[in-house]
Order: C-alpha cells, then sequence, then structure tokens
C-alpha cells in the first residue's frame, strides 16, 4: 500500500552499483568506495540529521556520476580545441585516452600545406604527368584534350602547367661565334693575347655582371630581331609561334583536375576524425582524476544535489499546519544551485585555459625574460686565457 510520507535520506547509503542513470563508472573501486561517502557529504551541507533531507542515495549517486562526466566533458571538450590540428585525420576507432593530450599538428599542418605544394610544384598530393605532341608543318594550333586526354587520360580534363618550346637557352650561345651577340672565344683569346694558350689553362679577368648583361643582349636579341617561340593556351588548345618548318615534338607537363580535386577532397568523416563531433574521446576514469579534481566534483554533485532537492521542495511552496503555514525554500535552493554550478564551470574552464599550451607558453617566455633580468645582476667572471 502506498503512503503519502515523504522520503527521507536516513544516513546509511547502500551499494551504488546499479543505483546510478547510466553506470558508466559502477565497475570502479574507487566510485563504489566514494560514492556512499559522498551522499553522506551532500546530506551533511544540506542540514541532515538536523533537517530532514527529501533525497535518497539513488538520487545523490546519480548526481555523483553526473559531475563526474560533466568534469569530464568539460576536460575533453578543452582538450579538443586544443589538440584539433593533430587529432584530425586520426581513426574515429582508436580511443583517444589522456595519454594522448600531448601531440604535434606538425602532421597536419604539412597535409594542409601539400595542396600549396602542388599549385607550386614542389610536391604535393597530385602526380605531374608529360605528354607529347606531334606538330607538324600544317598547323599551328593544336587540341591537346582531343590528341592526348580522350587517348591516355579517358576523356578527363587537363590542367597544363608547362610547355617545352623555347629557344635553347642563352647562355648554350654565350661563346656562339656565329652570334653577333654572342662571345666568340678564339677573338677575345686573340684580344688578351691568350690566343695560343689552351682553353683549360685561360684565365679571363672579368667581373660577373659582364656575363649577366651579354645573356640579357642575347635574349632581347632573340625578342626583337628574331621570330621568337611563343605559345598561347585557350580551353586546352594551344597555339605554337612560329610555324613549324619541319614535324616537331612537343613535350607538356600536366595535372588531371579529377586527381586534384580527389586528392584536395575532404576525408570520408565515418571512418576518420574530421571536426569536433567525432573526435573519440570516451569519459575520463574516475580512479585517474587527481584530488583537484575529485574535489571539484564534490561541490558539483552537492550543487546538482541542492537543485534536485529544490525541485522536491518547490512541489509544494505551503505546507499548512493548524495554527499556520511553513513555507518551503525550494525556489531559493534552485536559484542557489543553478549560481553554484555556473561558478564552478567557469572556474573549471579558465583553470583548464591557464594550463593550455598558449598559456603555459607565454607563461615560460615571461618567466625566461625575468630570468634575464635576474642574470644582468649576477656578478660575471672574467676569464684569463
Amino acid at each position: 500500500m502506498q503512503t503519502n510520507e515523504p522520503i527521507i535520506y536516513d544516513g546509511n547509503p547502500s551499494n551504488p552499483i546499479k543505483l546510478t542513470a547510466y553506470g558508466f563508472y559502477d565497475a570502479e573501486l574507487d566510485f563504489q568506495s566514494d560514492a556512499p561517502k559522498v551522499a553522506n557529504f551532500i546530506a551533511t551541507r544540506l542540514g541532515y540529521p538536523v533537517i530532514d533531507v527529501e533525497l535518497t542515495d539513488e538520487i545523490m549517486y546519480t548526481c555523483f556520476e553526473e559531475s563526474i562526466t560533466t568534469y569530464s566533458s568539460q576536460v575533453n571538450q578543452f582538450r579538443a580545441r586544443e589538440n584539433m590540428l593533430t587529432l584530425q585525420g586520426m581513426p574515429t576507432s582508436s580511443v583517444v585516452t589522456q595519454k594522448n593530450i600531448i601531440g604535434s599538428p606538425i602532421p597536419q599542418m604539412i597535409k594542409l600545406a601539400a595542396g600549396y605544394g602542388t599549385e607550386a610544384e614542389s610536391g604535393g598530393t597530385t602526380d605531374m604527368k608529360r605528354g607529347v605532341i606531334h606538330a607538324d608543318t600544317g598547323s599551328q594550333v593544336y587540341d591537346v584534350q582531343d590528341l592526348w586526354a580522350d587517348v591516355s587520360e579517358s576523356g578527363k580534363r587537363l590542367e597544363i602547367r608547362r610547355v617545352y618550346h623555347q629557344l635553347t637557352p642563352a647562355i648554350a650561345r654565350y661563346y656562339d661565334p656565329f652570334a653577333t651577340t654572342g662571345l666568340g672565344l678564339t677573338n677575345l683569346m686573340s684580344e688578351f693575347g691568350f690566343g695560343g694558350f689552351s682553353p683549360p689553362v685561360t684565365f679571363v679577368m672579368m667581373p660577373a655582371y659582364e656575363d649577366i648583361l651579354r645573356i640579357q643582349a642575347i635574349e632581347i636579341n632573340d625578342m626583337i630581331r628574331k621570330s621568337a617561340y611563343s605559345f598561347q593556351i585557350m580551353n586546352n588548345r594551344i597555339r605554337f609561334s612560329p610555324r613549324f618548318q619541319q614535324p616537331t615534338d612537343i613535350w607538356f607537363d600536366y595535372m588531371v583536375v579529377d586527381e586534384k580535386s580527389s586528392a584536395d577532397a575532404m576525408i570520408d568523416s565515418s571512418s576518420t576524425v574530421s571536426d569536433y563531433s567525432n573526435v573519440p574521446y570516451t569519459n575520463i576514469s574516475y580512479g585517474t582524476i587527481n584530488s583537484i579534481g575529485r574535489m571539484w566534483i564534490y561541490k558539483y554533485a552537492l550543487s546538482l544535489a541542492k537543485e534536485s532537492l529544490g525541485i522536491i521542495r518547490s512541489k509544494y511552496l505551503d505546507i499548512p499546519l493548524p495554527d499556520h503555514e511553513i513555507k518551503l525554500d525550494g525556489e531559493i535552493l534552485r536559484r542557489e544551485a543553478s549560481i553554484e554550478k555556473e561558478e564552478l564551470i567557469q572556474e573549471l574552464r579558465e583553470t583548464l585555459e591557464q594550463t593550455g599550451l598558449s598559456s603555459q607558453m607565454k607563461k615560460a617566455a615571461e618567466n625566461a625574460m625575468s630570468m634575464a633580468t635576474i642574470f644582468k645582476f649576477i656578478p660575471q667572471p672574467i676569464y684569463i686565457g
């Protein structure tokens, strides 16, 4: 038969196993040992045994469990923010524990920079390939998509990066005796009186800029007085100049557009960490939490229990008696609990930020500056060799 008598905490908490909402920590001996103590702590702080506390050990165990989970969640959130560059790309199947909190973001930064390496042609994630156009004397315009991509790349779009269609380098014609701007080796040696010497033992004293000016003269001569080699690319159609005098193979470097897109595409978030939502952090084991963290947990559990007690007492604002009424403090307890929880969360977040990598590096820099200032006042020994 049911009674209307309220349930009052009796000071004898039972074993916490299977009395918590989720049972996250029921199997841990530290939790089993501390849970009854926390229940007594909460009840005593709420006035027991001087006044009745309308809570059960089951409610207080659940508050204790929630406080541990909240602590774990706050720490994991901070760790995820602090180490996201390290965590991205790792398998979601691997559980991240407290041992994984320290890591280098360099591998992820290298992956992010790979796309820039592709564009700069200094590495990257996309292969550079080489093709050839068989040019003849009858045409100056060639469709690379038709002649090469459709045949060798299954019709995929190409991105042409370099075309090997230019005169030989100016330095190759530097000593050409038949080039009006070149430097005839034989004539030069004769002018200096070294004509009878073998070239390997010839010494010509000229500044380096002489070579640079002469190379520039050769290139300008080719551009103004000759029909310079050039080409134009429009939608993978290349127009060559000048017109070919004989059949010629023109080589070119290219990338496949689809390969660039697939290399830069996002990884499958179902199997690897892509963002904050799928970092495989788990609840921190209660047994591994130090005394600092446990004290925060006790205080937060007390605030949760106070909130629960406030909800219970708010069901009846006033209790009528023969001569007067008793006004319960349910709303007051709820307001106090809300403020306490907010303050505890803020305290924990500030502590985590102060112990984060950025704050610690800043603190180390400040310590180094302070030590340098102190060392200035220390007499330095004079070394006599």
